[in-house]
């Protein structure tokens, strides 16, 4: 004799087991580690992108003070993620922590994304080529052959100044308040590229030669909250025949750019370096396509 309301619960029973074999609770993680980096807008895009691919990964965005950066890498070590961003103050510190350094992040000196490779972790630059990528594509500006003015020495400066010789630029000047960083970034250009580099110390207002292609503000000058400064040079020196661009995402129309396109000059600003950048981290990580489109408009939704 059958019992239907037994026959009901081994079946639910059943469905319920099955159901609980294939699920999987895991999220793959990656994120960024910064000190600051409450303000750091990654985690937008990525999990936006995460989302639309149907992908169980998260971003976390985390505090980590300089002196406890080795004990975060060990510790993404220890948690099995997939990878990691640095920011400031990490970009240099962190290479120490590296099983391997990709040929491009050790000629720039500095690592932005770790990706996870078996037990190595794998040291990368996504910074400059997120940059080059705007560039290509949303200014369809080729710097092949063409003068840059680079306006700072640190991290973006290196990476950005680095892609643009690698892509053909034929002369960049580096303009820093600092001599010895600007002008060890300008030697590393002149002896590992084929671009020549020179050196100019900024220490005081700085007139744009007329003959420049390219200007790229790569300082945190009229980063939020100081949303009100600009970079000290002289704006009549921009000219239409100019591409003047600035890496600062948030705000991403900043007053260095108005001032550009007040003189007609065009105009690139760092929402699109920032997605790019973001883009190529998301493929090392998940080796799927990214989707930009959808990277950009999370952006656009926050700052615009």
């Amino acid at each position: 004799m059958r019992y239907p309301l037994c026959d009901k619960y081994t079946l639910t029973k059943q469905n319920k087991e099955n159901r609980y074999m294939k699920s999987n609770y895991k999220a793959e993680l990656v994120g960024v580690f910064g000190h600051p980096v409450a303000e750091n807008p990654t985690v937008v895009m990525q999990e936006a992108a995460f989302q639309h691919m149907g992908l169980n990964w998260r971003y976390l965005t985390i505090e980590v003070y300089p002196e406890d950066l080795e004990n975060a890498m060990k510790g993404l070590r220890a948690m099995n993620m997939r990878g990691i961003n640095l920011t400031i103050p990490h970009k240099v510190d962190v290479l120490k922590y590296l099983d391997r350094i990709s040929p491009d992040a050790a000629l720039i000196g500095a690592v932005n994304t770790v990706r996870s490779e078996g037990n190595l972790l794998i040291g990368e630059n996504t910074d400059g080529k997120g940059f080059l990528r705007s560039l290509k594509e949303d200014a369809q500006i080729d710097p092949a052959g063409k003068k840059a003015v680079i306006l700072g020495a640190g991290g973006a400066a290196r990476a950005i100044s680095v892609e643009l010789a690698i892509a053909g630029a034929k002369e960049i000047t580096i303009v820093n308040r600092t001599a010895a960083r600007g002008t060890e970034l300008a030697d590393l250009i002149n002896s590992k590229t084929e671009a020549t580099a020179a050196f100019t110390e900024w220490n005081s207002r700085y007139a744009v030669s007329a003959d420049t292609d390219i200007v790229v503000n790569a300082t945190s000058i009229g980063l939020f909250p100081d949303i009100d400064s600009k970079p000290d040079i002289d704006n009549q020196s921009l000219t239409r025949e100019m591409t003047v661009c600035d890496v600062i995402p948030n705000p991403p129309h900043t007053g260095f750019l108005r001032e550009a396109e007040l003189r007609g000059a065009k105009t690139l600003d760092g929402l699109g370096m920032l997605v790019y950048q973001g883009a190529i981290g998301f493929k090392m990580w998940t080796g799927m396509e990214p989707p930009v489109d959808v990277m950009r408009r999370a952006l656009e939704a926050v700052f615009l």
